[in-house]
């Protein structure tokens, strides 16, 4: 166990206590993880969301071993109380960390760092650490786990009677995701392993755990179950860390020449395949409760044969039974359900699933041209405003080397592009911001538009938001490195940034990002300067529906737009110049609806090429201001 690893502060939101959990369920979502990786790093704060919590009760009668205090709102660090809970925020009070999957990942990766020892825990972060890693508003999966079904489960919860006989859709989402076919690396062994069990007619023995199995040092008992067997084999030989070889031996000739369409699927075995991980932690409290007030109202199960299913192998796994007893979970032991009949079953295929529907036309062919044509037959075309300051430019040779995005590993050339990129932003925020002045840099990536604007901005407080830690950690250590004490750094999704603001700016904020930053603005009435990226990321979400404006929603449908959006990415220099041309004008047409998007919620926006246009492909610049 390291001494060094210095204590953090974790809040957590409390509204009530329903039976055996805390509500919001991301808290006890929180509490559980931290019973289960037996962590005490963190000093843990519940933020109630009422006046009349009873300081006593909360502290005496919620936690076993867990040492919990009360604070108000209003007395969180101010970088708190910009981001929703829950939140880890280190000691300078200068990096927050903010929202379920980040603050949960986090908890993990913390854990590990101060005993290395518990490998294990590593292994919740799934195949090369990407579990929920992906933010919701681009992950179907990701906002299944991390909101939806936290919600849904929180609603069915507090439903009228008549409101709660149904199942909600997002569960009914889930023993789908339960019932399709499991991909995970190196699955084409594995699948030739299960299809030469299958020939065989084996059964394969497996583990099934005592009270705690191993973990209370009880042998593992062996017991026969018929096939599928193989994928329980593989979950649990790697719980019980051992050698998968014990799994899968070596395939006879004639399955080794079995071409791959023709392999059996793998089943599920937890929620993201054949191993447990992050999302099985999530997802235990929130099923817990719908499956504990479900049956107290009587209902019957047959139709989540699946989730049953998961809910009690998941109670197998070593360590959750004794980190439910910490948190004062009562688990079900529910009978073995199978299949309804074909009458009782509801109908999976009728679940709405937003994204797949909306995009399942996700190969578009064809060229720009029809479109282009039919925009501007319509009189629409592209349109570039005047550049406000084309000769701007920072004094780059008398700023420290900390502020220059060279400071990096970033070439000679590609750090001068970057330079001239940021003349370009931080020319158009100068000349909106006041002292005073709140500015936040959205997908800030390792910092460079930031640490600029902080340095050369004094006055101003800037935030820095971006969901991937390592990036986060070097733009920190460059601020650290120049002293900068006007800056804060938020590793979260730009979701659970809820802060006030004056102006936001990102720089290639990449496909969806643009908008969502533009979304935060707009929801702040706060300016924006902003450079777009990956077009051909572009897509419907959840929240986003494709053209935007009412003038473009007039004229073009979703692939029309789409296709715009695919050609916008034809920039690269290795391209001939016509073609070039072509992406340029796609660029200012699908920045020219969410120009148009803006305006329709009171808002002045002028698209500008930056100064030179050489200094990226993707070189369109948006500077909005709310009229």
């Amino acid at each position: 166990m390291k001494d060094s690893v210095a204590e953090e502060h974790l809040y957590l939101g409390f509204s009530h206590q329903y039976g055996d959990n805390i509500f919001p369920l991301h808290t006890s979502i929180s509490l559980f993880l931290l019973s289960y990786c037996d962590c005490k790093l963190f000093k843990v704060f519940l933020v109630p969301t009422g006046e009349d919590v009873d300081d006593q009760f909360v502290t005496k009668n919620l936690f076993d071993d867990l040492e919990v205090h009360l604070i108000s709102r209003c007395q969180l660090p101010v970088v708190v109380q910009s981001c929703c809970l829950p939140a880890v925020v280190e000691k300078d009070g200068k990096f927050c960390r903010a929202g379920l999957s980040v603050v949960l990942r986090h908890i993990i990766q913390k854990t590990y760092e101060a005993d290395p020892s518990k490998k294990d825990l590593l292994e919740l972060l799934g195949f090369k650490k990407t579990c929920l890693k992906a933010c919701a508003e681009v992950s179907q999966w990701t906002r299944l786990c991390e909101i939806s079904i936290p919600l849904a489960v929180e609603g069915f919860l507090t439903a009228s009677p008549e409101h709660c006989q149904t199942v909600p859709p997002d569960i009914l989402q889930l023993e789908r995701k339960l019932g399709e076919p499991v991909r995970v690396h190196n699955d084409d062994k594995i699948r030739r392993q299960k299809l030469q069990q299958q020939k065989a007619g084996a059964k394969a023995a497996v583990p099934v755990f005592g009270k705690e199995g191993t973990e209370e040092g009880k042998p593992v008992e062996m017991h026969e179950h018929p096939i599928p067997s193989l994928e329980l084999s593989i979950a649990f030989s790697k719980l019980l860390v051992q050698e998968t070889s014990d799994a899968i031996s070596r395939e006879a000739p004639h399955i080794r020449r079995t071409k791959t369409s023709d392999l059996p699927p793998l089943d599920h075995v937890f929620a993201e395949g054949l191993y447990f991980t992050l999302a099985d932690i999530v997802l235990l409290p929130c099923i817990h409760q719908f499956l504990v007030s479900s049956k107290k109202q009587g209902k019957n199960l047959v139709h989540l044969p699946l989730i049953s299913s998961w809910y009690q192998r998941v109670q197998e796994v070593p360590g959750i039974k004794k980190a439910a007893g910490k948190c004062h979970m009562e688990l079900l032991q529910l009978p073995e359900l199978t299949s309804a009949p074909e009458e009782q079953l509801q109908d999976f295929s009728s679940i709405p699933d937003e994204l797949e529907e909306e995009n399942e036309d996700s190969h578009f062919t064809g060229g720009p041209r029809p479109t282009m044509t039919k925009l501007m037959e319509n009189g629409i075309e592209a349109k570039f405003s005047p550049h406000p300051c084309p000769s701007w430019t920072l004094d780059w040779t008398n700023l420290p080397s900390a502020v220059s995005p060279g400071e990096g590993k970033m070439s000679r050339d590609r750090a001068l592009r970057k330079q001239q990129q940021l003349n370009n932003l931080v020319a158009a925020v100068t000349k909106l911001a006041k002292p005073g002045d709140v500015i936040v840099d959205f997908c800030s990536g390792g910092g460079h538009v930031g640490i600029v604007l902080a340095h050369t901005m004094p006055s101003c407080q800037v935030v820095l938001i971006e969901n991937k830690e390592l990036s986060l950690m070097r733009a920190k250590d460059r601020s650290d490195e120049l002293g900068l004490n006007n800056i804060w750094f938020i590793q979260a999704n730009l979701d659970y940034f809820n802060g006030s603001f004056n102006i936001g700016v990102a720089l290639h904020a990449c496909g969806v990002a643009t908008d969502m930053v533009i979304e935060q603005c707009i929801k702040a009435r706060a300016a924006f300067v902003i450079s777009p990226c990956c077009y051909g990321f572009i897509q419907n979400t959840v929240k986003f529906k494709y053209p935007q404006s009412h003038q473009f929603k007039e004229i073009l449908s979703y692939k029309e737009h789409m296709i715009l959006c695919r050609f916008a990415d034809q920039t690269a220099v290795q391209l001939p110049p016509e073609r070039r041309l072509i992406g340029k004008q796609c660029m200012g047409l699908v920045d020219l609806d969410r120009a148009w998007a803006a305006e329709e919620h009171n808002y002045s926006v002028q698209v500008t090429s930056m100064e030179p246009e050489s200094c990226s492909p993707k070189n369109n610049m948006f500077v909005g201001i709310p009229t």
